[in-house]
């Protein structure tokens, strides 16, 4: 393992933290978009609105063909408009930052930031570290990155 790789993967267990803390944030926002097909409306109708995408996967959904071809496409037309990407291994955990205590989400399986800078929504300092972290994988070839929440 190299140094840029031993960096990265501990600046990767920082960003889970980081992420959580933007997630909770634009809940409290009403800034998410959540569930894939939702995702995709967002995204037609209004992409310059999505700020930032988080795909979330597990084993059970690792061998979901549909799955992947909606990750597939997202991560397209995230990498089309430059858009920041980030891939969680713990949709559950997703779930549970992104959700309504009392409600389970069934598909936590992508979910959008968006903001609307032109009406003076919501901005944290923090999504822009993510956004960095996302440019510096990108220059290592790593083009969707995974980051691991912290656990609860």
């Amino acid at each position: 393992m190299t140094l840029e790789e031993v960096l990265i993967q501990d600046s990767a267990a920082c960003t889970g933290k980081i992420l959580e803390e933007v997630l909770v944030s634009a809940k409290m926002n009403e800034c998410l978009t959540i569930g894939v097909y939702e995702s995709a409306k967002v995204m037609n109708v209004d992409p310059d609105s999505v700020a930032f995408c988080v795909l979330a996967t597990d084993e059970e959904f690792e061998c979901d063909i549909a799955l992947q071809i909606h990750f597939t496409l997202i991560q397209a037309f995230c990498f089309d408009n430059d858009i920041s990407i980030v891939r969680v291994n713990d949709m559950q955990r997703l779930s549970n930052i992104v959700g309504e205590k009392s409600v389970e989400l069934e598909d936590a399986h992508c979910v959008l930031i968006t903001q609307n800078p032109a009406e003076g929504s919501w901005q944290d300092p923090a999504l822009d570290k993510l956004h960095l972290f996302c440019e510096e994988s990108r220059s290592l070839n790593e083009w969707v990155p995974e980051i691991t929440l912290p656990e609860r």
